[in-house]
């Protein structure tokens, strides 16, 4: 799937495909500042707030760097027969905002489409789960203190100015889970500067950042951070574990009496190991993680007339000489080899309107993105949903 602002952060960064992401810290800026307000701006950031039922943690607000009580901003909103349901307070958060504060939304990409279609064009970009948070802040506020994150980030300043200090790592690759706490910072600074609109920056995961308005007056900032969670070799070892329990050897009990066993053990553990290599691992996680949520298809509520490709990761096309099999989200479907090229076309990730893409290849299109529909690999592409594309990624037929 091409997306532009894939193609913008490539241009602005240096690179040339995912193969960069946390081998080192980079900065740069995209060639067109406009298409910044095209991914967020912060009225629609702050609509997105005022339509949804939020709550700790997925929205938060920050002052002079601790965190709002969520009480202060934070209302029931009563219907007429009593029901109860979460909301922000929006005038409650807009006097925050005007004296100055950071409100950060977790998960952006759950509640807009232009989000969501982003972060699954990153998915299919870096072969990797992407999440993104917005993060708004106003006037003088401060930012979280300087920590470090255990994912690699992208940055992608959309409106305003932010002042940022980026130190090196002070444990290398650190984890979520690990052995050390990694509390000590770095005292190493590699950058420190201020963000504009349009900048994209880099942060691997470990290194110690901070940012802040502190001192920058009336005005605001508005940024995205697009977290990449890679697999290590820890997270191929877990998977190894799991696999284990099909061997015997592996399922009997430890015997703590006698030590006998441990020879099998681990020459069972060394041939899992060579069985089971690290590439299979990679390749087994992209096909079996799970569908992505989408608005199902009702045939009450009118015909099929556009789809795209909903999956985390590119689903795989094997083809053979009479059948063609489609391996996604842990489904393996087998077509006929004359559906390879509206498979190609419903599967490449851009939108398909099925009326002018039975021009392109032929009318069984429209059979096999029903097919594709039900099994949930592809999503019926509503007014929402394509709000996501538009001006961002070019439909699959012209």
């Amino acid at each position: 799937m091409e997306h532009r602002l894939i193609s913008a952060i490539e241009t602005a960064l240096g690179w040339s495909g995912a193969e960069a992401l946390g081998k080192g810290f980079v900065r740069g800026s995209m060639d067109d500042p406009a298409l910044a307000s095209r991914i967020m701006t912060p009225n629609r950031l702050l609509d997105i707030v005022m339509r949804r039922s939020l709550n700790r943690p997925q929205f938060r607000c920050f002052r002079e760097g601790e965190e709002v009580h969520p009480a202060i901003y934070y209302t029931d909103s009563v219907s007429p027969r009593g029901q109860s349901i979460p909301a922000v307070n929006m005038r409650s958060l807009g006097r925050l905002l005007r004296e100055g504060a950071t409100v950060i939304l977790d998960q952006a990409n759950v509640f807009d489409p232009t989000m969501e279609v982003a972060c699954r064009a990153m998915q299919w970009w870096s072969r990797e789960r992407v999440q993104v948070n917005a993060y708004l802040t106003t006037n003088d506020a401060a930012g979280f203190p300087l920590h470090w994150d255990d994912h690699d980030v992208l940055i992608v300043q959309l409106a305003g100015e932010k002042e940022w200090e980026v130190r090196a790592a002070s444990r290398n690759v650190p984890m979520y889970r690990d052995s050390d706490p990694n509390n000590t910072p770095s005292e190493e600074t590699i950058w420190s500067g201020v963000m504009r609109t349009g900048d994209v920056m880099h942060i691997p995961r470990g290194h110690w950042h901070q940012a802040t308005r502190t001192g920058s007056g009336v005005g605001k900032s508005l940024h995205v951070t697009f977290g990449i969670t890679k697999r290590t070799g820890a997270s191929w070892l877990a998977w190894l574990a799991d696999w284990c329990r099909e061997r015997e050897v592996f399922r009997h009990d430890l015997d703590r009496w006698h030590g006998s066993g441990g020879q099998a053990l681990t020459t069972a553990a060394a041939q899992l190991v060579g069985d089971r290599p690290p590439a299979d691992f990679l390749a087994a996680y992209e096909q079996e993680t799970t569908l992505p949520r989408h608005v199902p298809f009702l045939d009450i509520l009118g015909p099929l007339e556009a789809v795209v490709c909903a999956t985390h990761f590119p689903p795989r096309i094997q083809e053979s000489e009479a059948t063609v099999d489609v391996v996604a989200s842990g489904k393996r479907l087998t077509l006929a080899a004359k559906a390879l090229p509206a498979l190609r076309l419903l599967l490449s990730g851009r939108p398909v309107h099925l009326e002018r893409a039975e021009v392109v290849v032929g009318a069984e299109v429209t059979e096999v993105a029903e097919i594709l529909v039900k099994e949930e690999l592809c999503a019926v592409l509503t007014p929402e949903l394509s709000s996501g594309y538009t001006g961002l990624v070019t439909s699959a037929v012209s």
